[in-house]
């Protein structure tokens, strides 16, 4: 299954790192010593998240928002993180 959430990307204000955080996915956060290392470090942090949720009984995902519906600050780049989950048969 692929799940694909937009990301909203900050550059830090000390170095060439950046901060995302998905807006959909309450404290789903990352950061990355440059915009490449932080869209990695953001797909594996939604990764968790899509994996902790998926796992609790309810398993209810939010909607992602659409892009359109998203207001970025003055130097915020929004990117669409894929992430693909395996949804494996349950053992028991």
């Amino acid at each position: 299954m692929t799940f694909v959430y937009p990301a909203i990307f900050t550059p830090h204000e000390d170095d060439k790192g950046y901060h995302a955080f998905f807006p959909d996915l309450e404290c789903c956060e990352a950061d990355g010593g440059d915009l490449e290392d932080a869209v990695e470090e953001a797909r594996y942090a939604a990764y968790n998240w899509i994996m902790v949720e998926l796992e609790d009984e309810d398993g209810d995902l939010p909607y992602a928002s659409h892009e359109d519906d998203i207001t970025l600050k003055e130097g915020q780049l929004l990117k669409r993180i894929s992430v693909t989950v395996k949804l494996l048969p349950d053992n028991d």
